[in-house]
């Protein structure tokens, strides 16, 4: 497995906490945040507050930077026989898109994973015309696993996604 790549020191990530979500908001609702994921347009704070508290086992971390919440990553892991399972997903604030925060998001939520959770398998899903996020998972380890066709409605038109996975061997 390659080496991940090293985040950049002006990134803190850290827990996400409650009061984060307003900035969290903010984030996942950027043109190219929401384009990017399976989140929609014009979400409220309150529709968010609502979504962090219905996933209370997940582990979610935020991306700060300058005192600002500028991202975030989750990990779900899957019950009974896929308790070995991860499912992770993640979103960065259109400014700071290229900044290096996506690397640090993936390194910390791979860090717990591995050493923390004892978590075998990764997997997620990615838009199949994002190639920034693809190669940032394949740096990761990634690997594309199949082609999911019309997967999703997005900007007027069906997108396929990629699905990936990570093995920790």
């Amino acid at each position: 497995m390659p080496e991940p790549p090293i985040p950049k020191p002006d990134i803190l990530i850290r827990a996400l906490e409650p009061g984060d979500i307003p900035e969290l908001a903010e984030a996942w609702n950027q043109p190219n945040a929401y384009a990017g994921t399976l989140q929609l347009p014009y979400t409220s704070v309150d529709a968010r507050q609502k979504r962090h508290a219905a996933h209370p086992g997940s582990t979610r971390l935020a991306a700060v930077i300058d005192g600002k919440v500028i991202g975030m990553i989750f990990l779900a892991r899957e019950d009974n026989r896929r308790s070995h399972v991860g499912s992770i997903g993640m979103a960065v604030h259109d400014a700071y898109a290229g900044r290096g925060v996506g690397t640090a998001l993936m390194a910390a939520v791979i860090d717990v994973a591995d050493n923390w959770l004892q978590i075998k398998r990764l997997e997620l899903s990615v838009y199949a015309d994002n190639v920034r996020a693809i190669a940032l998972y394949e740096r990761f380890g990634f690997e594309r696993e199949g082609l999911l066709r019309a997967y999703a409605w997005r900007n007027g038109a069906f997108v396929d996604a990629v699905t990936m996975a990570r093995l920790r061997l």
